[in-house]
């Protein structure tokens, strides 16, 4: 599946753009926070870039993602943020490989036998990649087209 089959509305050139910038219905929320965990959630904010509401939405959206698959966490890279597993590869490559062995009897088996992830961690991606399947094929796609364009060069 190509992300322009996903997102039909976009163009080459604003792509990595309108996937960070999700439309969705917010709601104002209001928490008190110690000063300190404050003043600490300012700076980070401010050192990446982002207002304070931009960070501590992201904390509470990857958190509840957290919380609902405990395996997976995020992590920065030269494409932006993205989910991983813990102490392992990111998600997206690990669904990769295994569209890469769908031709094997047990695509899972196969992986898991190679040794770099094991059966747990693959089912970690796999309950991931069901409730997120736009934002594993968007990222499986850009790799696919920047390995096909860096072969081409």
């Amino acid at each position: 599946m190509s992300i322009s089959t996903i997102f039909p509305f976009l163009r080459p050139v604003d792509q990595v753009w309108t996937l960070c910038n999700n439309a969705y219905m917010s709601v104002n929320v209001s928490v008190r926070l110690d000063e300190g965990l404050a003043e600490r959630l300012r700076l980070r904010a401010r050192a990446a870039g982002e207002s304070l509401s931009d960070r501590l939405r992201r904390y509470a959206e990857e958190g509840t993602r957290r919380d609902e698959h405990p395996l997976i966490t995020f992590r920065d890279g030269p494409t932006g943020r993205r989910a991983g597993l813990i102490g392992g590869p990111d998600v997206w490559e690990v669904a990769m490989w295994l569209d890469d062995l769908a031709s094997e009897r047990d695509p899972v088996a196969a992986l898991v036998e190679d040794g770099v992830v094991t059966r747990v961690q693959v089912d970690a991606v796999v309950g991931y990649r069901a409730a997120y399947p736009e934002e594993i094929a968007a990222r499986i796609e850009l790799h696919r087209r920047e390995t096909a364009a860096a072969e081409t060069r």
